[in-house]
């Protein structure tokens, strides 16, 4: 993409992205241009390779030697989409685009933030806005068309949506489970229209071979497990008997065989081998079907012995970037890809296991005194809102430092210690396990061990390296013991191959 500075309208401006123009700064001393020219190259190598985080502080490096350099701040915000830091790439694009108004990729970063955090409109007037400067960059122009087929799309279902009435999930299966199961169909079958544990073995050797669960028995499944939903309170109570073994998984992201590998290795689920998976299980990965529903049929099988929670990406934006909605339709249809919204809408928050461990997909919260009674009566029948409690839930992060910060993702918050201490002792908790975030070990022990992350997507997007992990505890010692693994082999699909191409802008 060109970043010439020729004649055109004037950049797109909004309250939350202000353009400013300043005074150029004074010339840099020819050394130290070289220097943070130099730091530049070995952060953009260090972005090649997929090394994100010295990336960031290499141009970091580079800024503070040149602290008006767009290129600097540009490289660095796509530095920060890469690592989903949101909110860090939404500032630096402001800032490159107020170092150099005409840097056409300023504008190109400050879209690709807006996407990834579900701001199409705003995203649109940068993209609007690159697309009028190069008028023959097809790349440019795809992307703008895209956006605003999103942007028109969105736009008619608001307009539509005060005369359309809904049918429930139950009314649409009715709808779409009478066709016809060929007679060459030899895959898994409900049995009297239920989940056994021999459908559920003939499921995942079924995936593994790459085969389609038939759309009868896939629309069954979403109709019985929305109903199963429907019944639980936002926060799930989990009582683990003191002689018996419990599981929590963090991010799955559409990695079917590296899930499997979970089962091989920590043996399959079932009333004496509970597990609890804490949200993300769609998304990137491109066996996001495959996951979702072997985990809805064990959560059918052994309702009161297999827990799922509500991650970020169990959301309409997110899926329409990151892979999910693509690959519904790809294999399925749109039609499924609606029901799916409206199962994961009524996925519960957070759950409690012996009234000692909170767990939740994100983290805590941007005021003090929240309870656990709180968290049980979040309408939670909806998107994520951009704050309150349930954002909080899905998005927030532990920070190192006491206090709370704005987020890096610029959704939630960020916690420090002092927060976790004050919440567990509000509410008689020994500590929280959440997810939400690669670890190079599969997890990390914070807060002077009362907040642990644990993430299961090893080697997350075929790019990150980093192991995936489990924890287990026992309903006697819930001292966290912590098992971690490398990623596993898969079919020649990459990562992201339903997502979409506005994907690529974060």
């Amino acid at each position: 993409m060109s970043s010439s500075a020729a004649t055109a309208p004037a950049p797109p401006t909004t309250d939350e992205t202000p353009v400013v123009t300043t005074t150029a700064p004074p010339p840099l001393e020819p050394a130290d241009k070289e220097r943070a020219e130099d730091l530049k190259n070995q952060a953009n190598e260090c972005f090649k390779n997929k090394d994100y985080e010295n990336a960031v502080r290499l141009y970091t490096d580079a800024l503070g030697v040149d602290g008006n350099s767009a290129i600097y701040y540009a490289n660095r915000s796509f530095a920060y989409l890469r690592q989903e830091a949101f909110g860090y790439a939404l500032n630096d694009a402001v800032q490159a685009i107020k170092c150099n108004p005409a840097y056409l990729k300023g504008y190109y970063r400050r879209a690709g933030a807006h996407m990834a955090l579900g701001k199409f409109k705003l995203a649109l007037q940068d993209l609007e806005f690159v697309a009028k400067r190069c008028p023959n960059d097809k790349d440019a122009q795809m992307k703008y068309s895209e956006c605003k087929k999103i942007v028109t799309k969105m736009a008619f279902e608001r307009a539509i949506a005060v005369d359309k009435v809904e049918k429930s999930l139950m009314e649409m299966c009715r709808d779409l489970e009478s066709a016809t199961i060929e007679a060459d169909y030899e895959g898994p079958k409900l049995e009297d229209g239920k989940v056994t544990l021999d459908f559920m073995k003939h499921l995942m050797e079924w995936y593994k071979n790459e085969k389609k669960l038939h759309k009868n028995f896939a629309y069954r499944i979403l109709c019985d497990v929305e109903a199963l939903f429907k019944k639980q309170p936002s926060l799930v109570d989990i009582t683990v008997p003191a002689d018996c073994k419990f599981t929590v998984c963090g991010d799955i992201h559409g990695q079917f065989y590296d899930l499997l590998n979970i089962f091989e290795i920590n043996g399959l689920p079932s009333e004496t081998n509970p597990y609890l998976f804490n949200g993300d299980f769609v998304d990137r990965g491109s066996f996001s079907v495959e996951c979702i529903f072997t985990l809805f049929g064990f959560k059918l099988l052994y309702p009161n012995h297999f827990f799922l929670s509500r991650g970020n990406h169990e959301s309409v934006n997110m899926n329409q970037m990151y892979g999910f909605t693509g690959e519904v339709v790809a294999k399925y249809s749109q039609t499924m890809s609606e029901m799916f919204t409206i199962v994961y809408n009524w996925l519960p928050l957070c759950h409690c296991i012996n009234q000692k461990i909170l767990v939740m997909h994100g983290g805590l919260f941007s005021k003090d005194g929240v309870a656990l009674d709180d968290l049980r009566t979040i309408d939670r029948n909806r998107q994520p809102p951009e704050e309150g409690l349930m954002c909080e839930l899905l998005w927030s992060d532990p920070q190192p430092q006491n206090g709370r910060s704005p987020s890096k993702r610029g959704v939630g918050i960020q916690f420090g210690p002092d927060v976790t201490k004050a919440f567990l002792e509000h509410n008689k908790l020994d500590y929280v396990i959440r997810s939400h975030e690669v670890k190079d070990e599969g997890y990390e022990v914070a807060h002077d061990g009362k907040c642990i992350t644990v993430f299961s997507a090893p080697n997350y997007c075929d790019a990150m390296g980093n192991l995936g992990a489990f924890i287990n505890i026992t309903g006697s010692d819930l001292t966290p013991q912590y098992k971690t693994y490398a990623a596993v082999p898969h079919p020649k699909v990459k990562p992201m191959a339903y997502a979409s191409s506005l994907s690529m802008l974060a």
